[in-house]
């Protein structure tokens, strides 16, 4: 457990660092997701972001899994955001998954769907600045 928490914890801060490089917004690990359920696990400097973003990072795998889903909706619920599951298995690219209505949402439409699309992080990104500018 303390070696699968390690590794979490470096990924989040990996991710962190990403997302900052290619945002402008500084993120730091929500250190409460290991004491209260639905907590994210980074938290942005800008209170804009749109996003509660889950890290998940294993060996081996395919796809994001439901569970992490879940997880992603439940937090993102709680503070009136969209879900993010950012993930990486061993050996291959890391990959974002949103809500579609984080799609139509950097477009300026609106769209009720249960739907997820997946993506790399910079599309990820470019996503992410399209609400911002918008929101602004």
């Amino acid at each position: 457990m303390v070696n699968g928490r390690n590794k979490g914890a470096s990924f989040e801060r990996e991710v962190g660092k990403l997302l900052e490089d290619e945002l402008g917004i500084s993120f730091k690990r929500d250190l409460e997701q290991y004491r209260a359920a639905d907590h994210g696990d980074l938290l942005a400097s800008d209170p804009d972001f749109p996003f509660v973003i889950e890290c998940k990072r294993y060996a081996s795998g395919t796809g994001c899994k439901p569970a992490w889903w879940q997880q992603a909706r439940a937090a993102a619920n709680a503070v009136g955001k969209m879900p993010c599951v950012i993930y990486k298995y061993d050996r291959r690219e890391l990959r974002c998954v949103v809500p579609f209505t984080a799609l139509y949402a950097a477009f300026g439409a609106q769209c009720v769907s249960d739907y997820q699309a997946e993506m790399t992080l910079e599309a990820f990104c470019y996503i992410t600045r399209e609400i911002m500018n918008d929101n602004a």
